[in-house]
């Protein structure tokens, strides 16, 4: 029947069914499309046998060599293949520590300011975009939901600073569906525009954990190395209050990777002195940066300190800006 099964003898126990391919073997050549789907399948499956084997009689090697086995080889990967950014920050650059007791955010860092947050949205949002936008609440202490009919941001903004809100988050839908993000640190700026996608809302998460609680989260930023990278991640640091409830035990990760800032909300459980458990709470996010301006919000004559050109930044996979 052509499917190689190695004949038995009576010997020895069975040998496993393998699949022989024709060295110049080409799924494409078959014209039967449930043929070549099942064809490929099986091709897969082999593929699957070899690489597990491989790395089984690679283990056992290693096992038998104890100590004098060679280290293990570190796979290439974009992240590790990463083109050197100059904007590295050093954490030991005086410039970089000059520039950050100077910059925007040197009050919330000094302790002088207490984040309060307005997140709004864009006119008229629909279910999804209000249910996010509530659930957003629950995971940044001292926030407040305001959905705006009509009025515009340049309007909205005064009236935030009137009230002593240091940040403005703003929640744009296309579709029914969160599509993007401004952050905006009061009074002075900067403001960032964000695209988003892979929006989860807390029923949509498997195997989540109970309703968040009312207790300050910890913070996790994660690989914000270069300059622009360092503003971002100080902007979302300022939206959280400086001391986090220990004993809520919720943690808010910011994780960046290949210029995508992952959001996760999440409960860690002690399950023993060594072991510890965590449940996801949601939402869920992913962000793209898309521009960086200076000042408060402000789309005719605002100041861009960033924007992201595809064609001109995005000639190399292995370049990235955060």
């Amino acid at each position: 029947d052509g499917s190689g099964s190695v004949p038995r003898d009576g010997s020895g126990p069975p040998a496993p069914e393998r699949v022989l391919f024709p060295p110049t073997f080409s799924v494409s050549e078959i014209k039967n499309k449930q043929r070549r789907h099942f064809m490929f399948l099986r091709w897969k499956q082999q593929q699957r046998k070899e690489k597990l084997a491989l790395k089984k009689k690679r283990r056992k090697e290693r096992e038998a060599l104890g100590d004098k086995a060679p280290p293990k080889a570190i796979p290439k990967t974009i992240e590790n293949q990463r083109v050197y950014d100059e904007t590295t920050v050093d954490p030991n650059d005086e410039e970089v520590a000059f520039d950050e007791a100077t910059d925007e955010f040197a009050p919330y860092f000094n302790r002088q300011t207490v984040p309060k947050i307005l997140i709004t949205t864009s006119d008229r949002p629909r279910g999804r975009t209000v249910r996010f936008c509530e659930q957003l609440a629950t995971v940044i202490p001292n926030s407040h939901v305001y959905y705006r009919r009509g009025l515009a941001l340049k309007r909205i903004i005064p009236q935030c600073i009137a009230r002593d809100f240091t940040d403005l988050i703003v929640i744009n839908e296309d579709r029914k569906i969160p599509n993007g993000l401004v952050l905006s640190h009061l009074p002075e700026g900067p403001t960032a525009h964000f695209r988003m996608s892979s929006v989860r809302l807390r029923k949509e998460i498997k195997r989540k954990g109970k309703e968040p609680t009312e207790h300050v989260p910890e913070v996790i930023l994660n690989n914000f190395t270069t300059r622009l990278g360092h503003s971002i991640g100080r902007m979302f640091a300022a939206l959280f209050p400086h001391d986090p409830q220990f004993i809520g035990r919720q943690v808010a990760t910011f994780h960046n990777q290949r210029d995508y800032i992952f959001f996760r909300f999440h409960r860690y459980i002690f399950k023993s002195e060594k072991k510890v458990g965590i449940q996801e709470l949601g939402p869920r996010f992913t962000l793209k940066l898309r521009s960086l301006q200076k000042g408060t919000f402000d789309s005719k004559f605002g100041e861009y300190e960033w924007i992201h050109k595809r064609r001109e930044m995005d000639t190399s996979r292995r370049k990235f800006h955060l």
